[in-house]
């Protein structure tokens, strides 16, 4: 499979993650995930679903010190997200515990279209399902949604979880340069945007 990647040096590595595809074996234990074509050691996480940035160390070394970035939020995040409705806010913070751990993320409307809103959502902390839970907290559950809302509520259909990790911003963990990478929309979501104008 031909996977693109973004960024490459001795130590990281930097990938576009198609939809669709796992990062690592979930307990069914795949043999086809990300991580088992690359190679590599996963720093983080996105769901089967979600689309876009993702890194990988090269070595155990590297990805120590990535998962210590992570864990001090030295990490920078946006995602695109087409989520159900329009937000009463433009823009707005969502604080709401998940699994009893402090969560957080930012959003900011970037596009109002016909029943559903194009949204940059940055998380300031990394909680598993965290975009898709504060969401559809908020009332506004991101468009192709099936865990945390029923597809059939959804008067728009998608065919995917349209969430996509378009952009990162870290510090090297060993050359200390200071990396901003972007990911372009997926076709998928293009074309889905294209037929909603």
């Amino acid at each position: 499979m031909n996977i693109p990647v973004i960024y490459e040096d001795n130590y990281l590595l930097v990938a576009d993650k198609p939809s669709g595809l796992l990062t690592v074996p979930t307990p069914k234990n795949e043999k086809r995930t990300l991580t088992s074509i690359l190679g590599f050691y996963p720093c983080h996480r996105l769901d089967r679903e979600t689309s876009g940035l993702i890194i990988y160390a090269k070595d155990k070394l590297t990805q120590q010190r990535m998962a210590d970035s992570f864990r001090q939020r030295q990490i920078k995040k946006s995602y695109v997200v087409l989520i159900d409705g329009i937000p009463h806010k433009e823009e707005g913070v969502i604080k709401n515990r998940i699994e009893n751990l402090f969560a957080e993320t930012r959003y900011k409307v970037v596009e109002k279209r016909m029943g559903f809103a194009v949204v940059k959502a940055m998380p300031l902390t990394g909680r598993t399902n965290q975009i898709r839970i504060h969401f559809k907290h908020i009332g506004h559950p991101v468009l192709g949604e099936d865990k945390y809302a029923f597809r059939r509520d959804f008067k728009i259909k998608a065919k995917r979880l349209m969430l996509h990790a378009k952009s990162l911003e870290f510090k090297h963990p060993v050359t200390c340069k200071i990396l901003r990478l972007e990911s372009s929309l997926p076709q998928d979501m293009t074309s889905f945007l294209d037929s909603h104008v």
